[in-house]
């Protein structure tokens, strides 16, 4: 007998608390809770239901019968109808008013916003959390030198906690656009089979604020702030596109950082953790891949191309609906969540373990400076009563002759005992010792820093003290 195919995302990456969050538990008793608010607003506002039939509901929204539901499925190919009729059999005196003039999209495009809603809730704390975690780390290194790179080429100097502000600063971004979306997502409320609320006109005898009293008051029972405005027999997926493109932009910012590390890994300045037993490679026992990021990176992959999925399907949905939308979303929109949180996961692990080799950082500086303290080694010169020109082309011929050197030969880089030794520059080896103080050339990058977290990062961290150390950290090494 072969076992059959089990979701990683479920057995290696996600938490549990996100992989409850897109259960069927959890759905099927969203959708209960919505019938009982239905009814219940019915109820309040004079539909002939009786709080009998309320409290029976009630008391059966978490006592669900699997088999039941699925034996119903097997026969009518229809999940909610299926869901409707168990619910039914534990609520005979209800039975006649569960889903009370609903379409199939009330419990389960409500259901869907609720989920994202609560998955997002999840992401949040983790984003903090990893925030938090980063700029503990930036100020530690805020005036650690480094070798900064543009086109991964040696650039100008800056600083370790400087970079870090970097990938602070893309997840303050995702914080607020996540903030964003939590404070506008729509539940999509009762809006009838197309979305006319017809059939609710109808059993309110065509008392149109009791329809809109209906969907006001199911709202606020779900803890929402509104409902989409219009709706054909769904909300528009334009919705989900939203969504998706949030977790996209993090998984964006997830891969830069992981990318970031990746690199430095390679160079040997900075590493992410690596425990005492771990094995790299299976035939190189010296080798300490950056597995964590690289799974990062594979992973925040997946989630940007689920943005475009969610893209299609807003797309291509016929005047009120069609169908071809359900099977694609109930993959799409759990799975999205699941990576993400996985993502996130390995972000703060590695955030908590970071290991900087300021030696390997040091001698890499020392490998370039000399390059970049020509530019002050020239205005000395020139206030040494240099003429300006003839300092800057001894200077680009040390510079090509120091470099052929190291390219060539493999020597060290001398650039800078050519320089002390032309009186031309009237400079002594302890003048430009003194110029090579690496700190001279971060720039404000240390200033940077402490404003940067001081103005940004506090704040937000300040409105979310509760969420700090609030996580669960499960993450498959």
């Amino acid at each position: 007998m072969y076992n059959i195919y089990e979701n990683p995302l479920c057995t290696r990456y996600a938490t549990k608390d996100m992989q409850y969050n897109f259960s069927d538990e959890k759905r099927y008793k969203i959708w209960r809770r919505l019938w009982i608010a239905l009814a219940e607003t019915q109820m309040e506002l004079g539909l002939d239901i009786t709080q009998e039939q309320i409290d029976e509901m009630i008391a059966n929204k978490d006592n669900i019968d699997y088999e039941l539901a699925k034996s119903f499925e097997k026969q009518t190919r229809h999940d909610v109808i299926a869901h409707i009729k168990a619910y039914g059999e534990q609520c005979p005196k209800a039975k006649p008013i569960i889903h009370l003039g609903a379409t199939s999209c009330y419990v389960a495009d409500n259901a869907d916003l609720i989920l994202m809603n609560h998955g997002l809730k999840i992401l949040r704390k983790k984003l903090i959390n990893i925030i938090y975690c980063l700029a503990d780390f930036a100020l530690e290194y805020k005036d650690q030198p480094t070798l900064s790179f543009t086109h991964l080429q040696p650039a100008q100097l800056s600083t370790v906690g400087k970079r870090a502000c970097l990938w602070i600063q893309d997840l303050v971004i995702d914080y607020y656009d996540l903030e964003d979306v939590l404070d506008n997502l729509p539940l999509r409320g009762a809006k009838g089979t197309t979305g006319t609320q017809a059939g609710f006109l109808t059993l309110f005898n065509g008392d149109s604020q009791k329809v809109r009293q209906l969907d006001k008051r199911i709202v606020e029972k779900m803890n929402f702030h509104s409902s989409v405005p219009v709706t054909g027999q769904t909300y528009t997926r334009k919705i989900d596109h939203k969504v998706l493109s949030l977790l996209s932009s993090i998984a964006q910012s997830c891969y830069k950082f992981a990318d970031d590390m990746r690199i430095l890994q390679g160079l040997k300045e900075v590493e992410e953790p690596f425990e005492d037993s771990q094995v790299g490679s299976s035939a190189m026992p010296y080798k300490r891949n950056p597995m964590r990021c690289e799974r990062m990176c594979g992973l925040s992959r997946f989630v940007m191309s689920c943005d475009q999925n969610a893209a299609q399907t807003a797309a291509t949905q016929w005047l009120e609906r069609t169908l071809d939308d359900s099977s694609n979303r109930r993959i799409v929109i759990p799975q999205s969540f699941l990576a993400i949180d996985a993502v996130l996961n390995l972000y703060l692990n590695v955030c908590n373990g970071i290991v900087v080799n300021k030696n390997v950082i040091n001698r890499r500086i020392y490998e370039e400076l000399p390059f970049m303290a020509t530019e002050t080694i020239l205005m000395l010169g020139v206030q040494k009563g240099g003429d300006r020109q003839e300092l800057h082309e001894k200077l680009r011929q040390y510079s090509m002759l120091a470099t052929k050197a190291i390219k060539e030969k493999g020597e060290n880089n001398n650039l800078l005992s050519m320089i002390a030794s032309d009186p031309m520059f009237k400079i002594s080896s302890t003048e430009i010792q003194d110029i090579l103080d690496p700190f001279k050339f971060t720039g404000r990058s240390s200033e940077q820093v402490e404003e940067f977290l001081r103005e940004i990062v506090k704040p937000v961290l300040s409105d979310n003290k509760k969420y700090i150390g609030a996580v669960e950290g499960k993450v498959s090494v």
